[in-house]
């Protein structure tokens, strides 16, 4: 399709993918396995142009764990939250992850680049180069002294999320319940605090995604830079805790941030379901509320690949055509297109980093 756009992602989880089989790493990575949303060839096919590459920190699964699939297909839900890991057992974890994001640049024979500034993620567009930003959702490897912070930061780290949705000594998520509402706990500690203080001056794009409501405000009260939500959606059109409320909304557009997009089926249906079996209609709803209550500057795309169950029409990466086209159908220009498609991520990410 000639008018296909290169799309630049706000979250993927193909990280853990490398982690739980390295030695597998090439036909995962270079060749494909047929497995998973994301690999380098299928990247190519689906015009990925580029994304933030999540280093997450699993928590390890009991024996007598409920059966989240199950609870997600049939709402309403209330999942429990893992309990916190601390940062000596998340440390070697997420310096694997760090080293996997690196080496793919290495094998990848000049497709892939890590990217540190907008300069090169303008240059890997123009040359057709897939370019990569190091996020860490959840900052489980960063201690409380943050000496982590800066050692992360030297290896290309540009993004981070102060949590995932368990607690970190930063702050705390949002639990996995439908419906709800973000409004779950308390806000940032004083760990927290000083992290977006940090984050702030070395520059790293902070990310509210999985923060609770509490911590949202903390961060928006202390922070100097734009409030970003990599990969959530609206909730006022599906009432997970995960998305955000219309007076979040308007916090971000005040401050000249952005949201991207999640194509997780349980935060894109009103029923809350994670069945994939839907059409575009959803994904057009919270689209076009994201762009009624931002505006077009403010609205990008955030997949969650590798991380969610995403719809049918979309499948894997190599689906980005159809999304477009949906779009498309829905009224969206050209101009608009560009905009969700790459031009507000960098844009964003140009008030940031500077």
């Amino acid at each position: 399709m000639s008018d296909v756009l290169p799309v630049f992602d706000g979250h993927n989880d193909f990280l853990l993918r490398l982690l739980r089989d390295p030695r597998s790493r090439e036909a995962i990575w270079l060749t494909g396995n047929g497995k998973g949303h994301l690999d380098l060839p299928r990247m190519k096919q689906g015009h990925f142009a580029g994304g933030f590459f999540a280093i997450y920190i699993s928590s390890p699964q009991a024996h007598d764990s409920p059966d989240f699939e199950a609870m997600m297909n049939n709402p309403p839900f209330d999942l429990p939250l893992p309990a916190l890991i601390g940062h000596e057992e998340a440390q070697p974890v997420a310096l694997a992850m760090a080293g996997h994001l690196l080496w793919m640049e290495r094998a990848s024979d000049g497709a892939f680049k890590v990217c540190r500034t907008v300069a090169e993620l303008r240059d890997c567009l123009a040359r057709g180069v897939i370019s990569g930003i190091m996020h860490m959702e959840g900052a489980e490897a960063i201690g409380p002294d943050l000496d982590a912070l800066y050692a992360f930061h030297a290896m290309g780290l540009r993004s981070l999320g102060p949590v995932w949705s368990r607690p970190t000594v930063f702050g705390h998520g949002v639990p996995f319940r439908f419906p709800g509402d973000p409004d779950t706990g308390e806000g940032l500690t004083d760990a927290g605090k000083a992290l977006v203080s940090a984050c702030n001056a070395l520059k790293i794009m902070l990310d509210l995604s999985h923060l609770n409501e509490k911590g949202f405000d903390d961060v928006a009260r202390l922070s100097d830079a734009p409030l970003v939500a990599t990969h959530s959606n609206a909730h006022a059109v599906t009432a997970s805790t995960r998305n955000l409320t219309d007076r979040q909304l308007a916090m971000i557009r005040e401050s000249r941030g952005m949201v991207g997009l999640n194509y997780a089926t349980s935060f894109l249906r009103p029923d809350g379901r994670q069945s994939a079996d839907m059409g575009w209609e959803p994904m057009l709803q919270h689209l076009d509320h994201l762009i009624d209550r931002l505006g077009e500057d403010h609205v990008g795309l955030g997949s969650d690949f590798d991380g969610a169950t995403i719809p049918q029409g979309i499948g894997d990466v190599t689906g980005l055509p159809a999304l477009q086209a949906a779009m498309r159908a829905h009224g969206y220009d050209e101009a608009l297109m560009k905009k969700l498609c790459y031009e507000n991520w960098f844009a964003v990410l140009e008030r940031t980093w500077g």
